[in-house]
């Protein structure tokens, strides 16, 4: 005699049934979460995540490339071929003769020095305005007894009008950088007499901080 599973298969069926709306609703509510989570959530450390750091690395090789190490730089240097020029041109050099001695006779303890950067005499908490004139320099320099920065004296060429308009540029950056400083900024221009250069450093004399 076969036993009769009807009345189990009849229960089984509607138990699920019962079940299927509630499993129809897991099973949305995980996609739901699913997509939501690759929408709003960083993704997970795969292939992307070993894209994105490897770019890093390729970032930090081509910073490493263009900021080299000592180690570096003394290769560099080694394989390379160095020659001394000239601090100054040969009309530079006649200015600052001349002016050394003025500052000689007029000043003894005042000095003049040549090709002084800006970056060494100025100082400024912000720093982009700082990387405007780090690397600018001025032709010479008068400094006093403790070596403070009086006075910078550029000198105005021939050859220092030919592209005017840029050369005027970097000269208003540092002219103003010094103004804001309060160091003197003076211009000599090629043809001044020794008279005339005389003036200029009895006017910088002169001054009260003088």
């Amino acid at each position: 005699m076969k036993a009769d599973y009807s009345p189990l298969v009849n229960a089984a069926w509607s138990q699920t049934e019962r079940l299927l709306p509630l499993g129809l609703f897991v099973i949305v509510v995980a996609v739901a979460f699913k997509v939501l989570a690759k929408t709003f959530l960083p993704p997970r450390r795969g292939r992307r995540g070993h894209w994105n750091a490897r770019l890093g690395s390729q970032r930090q090789d081509l910073l490493s490339q263009r900021v080299p190490d000592a180690a570096d730089q003394l290769r560099k240097v080694m394989n390379a071929d160095f020659k001394a020029q000239p601090l100054l041109n040969k009309s530079e050099a006649r200015l600052f003769k001349a002016l050394d001695k003025l500052v000689l006779e007029l000043r003894p303890t005042w000095q003049v020095m040549a090709q002084v950067s800006l970056g060494e005499i100025l100082r400024c908490e912000n720093k982009d305005a700082y990387a405007c004139i780090n690397s600018k320099r001025v032709d010479l320099l008068i400094v006093d007894e403790e070596c403070r920065p009086l006075s910078a004296i550029e000198y105005q060429g021939g050859g220092h009008f030919k592209g005017a308009h840029a050369t005027a540029a970097r000269d208003a950056v540092k002219k103003e950088a010094l103004r804001r400083a309060g160091i003197g900024y003076i211009e000599v221009v090629a043809g001044d007499t020794p008279v005339e250069l005389r003036r200029v450093v009895e006017k910088l004399i002169a001054k009260p901080n003088g």
